[in-house]
């Protein structure tokens, strides 16, 4: 214990602290089937999506807009969006993966209380942004740091968070009526659930399972790889107790099929 306080730095939040970002981190889940009726209250709603309004971004151009969704006449308008690049999506696939594919749930927008759209307007403050001066996708990318920042808000506050990304981006817009110059980054169903699974669904599914982290780090140029590195058993150790924390944390129910991501 002496030797972790003295590490500590004085910026750093007490150990119950971390702990807590930790866990949301790790029981982060994207939530498919599990919403209940339950209705979200505005002055949680407001805490999440005002988290999300911190988020980084370039330049600080904030591109992000929050479309609330609440109405059942949008919802399945957006629903008929997705169900269309559904069907398209199938057919991408071949053999097996076609069949597991069509056996996934990969959407709550009808049964989840609130839908939230989060956009990025690319043309914010101009043409000319500090730090899109090059890398022209920056703002996006900013966008999706607010998404990032609402679903572990939202964690915390016992919500789940489901990210649909199967549209025509063309389709969206019209179900939601965006404007072209908008750019439409994540269609997120939010709301209260029976559950969290302990595994990302399609890792439970046998989708794709879960990449080892020591295989992913490289050291002062790509794909440098150095096994002898303290840092990789760190990494191991720690990938691990992140992996044993969430299935001593979270219910896993005994039937019922899992899938999403």
């Amino acid at each position: 214990m002496k030797a972790e306080q003295a590490n500590q730095d004085i910026h750093a939040f007490t150990a119950e602290a971390r702990e807590a970002i930790y866990q949301t981190i790790f029981s982060r889940r994207d939530v498919r089937g599990q919403f209940l009726p339950k209705a979200v209250p505005d002055e949680v709603l407001s805490r999440i999506i005002t988290a999300a309004h911190y988020a980084p971004s370039v330049g600080f151009m904030q591109p992000w807009n929050f479309l609330v969704v609440r109405s059942g006449e949008i919802k399945r308008k957006v629903h008929a969006a997705f169900a269309d690049a559904h069907a398209e999506a199938a057919e991408m696939f071949e053999g097996d993966k076609r069949a597991t594919y069509k056996t996934l749930k990969l959407e709550g927008i009808l049964e989840s209380p609130v839908g939230i759209c989060i956009t990025c307007d690319r043309e914010r403050t101009g043409p000319v942004v500090v730090g899109r001066t090059h890398m022209k996708t920056m703002d996006l990318y900013s966008s999706v740091c607010a998404v990032q920042n609402l679903w572990l808000a939202a964690r915390a506050e016992g919500l789940g968070v489901g990210w649909v990304s199967i549209f025509n981006q063309s389709a969206l817009q019209e179900a939601l009526g965006i404007p072209k110059g908008i750019t439409p980054i994540a269609y997120l169903c939010v709301g209260y659930v029976s559950h969290f699974y302990a595994k990302p669904e399609l890792e439970a599914a046998g989708w794709l399972p879960r990449l080892p982290i020591e295989e992913l780090v490289y050291f002062d140029q790509w794909g440098q790889s150095d096994e002898q590195q303290p840092l990789i058993g760190q990494l191991i150790k720690h990938q691990a107790a992140a992996q044993a924390a969430a299935n001593a944390a979270l219910h896993q129910p005994v039937t019922g099929k899992q899938h999403g991501g």
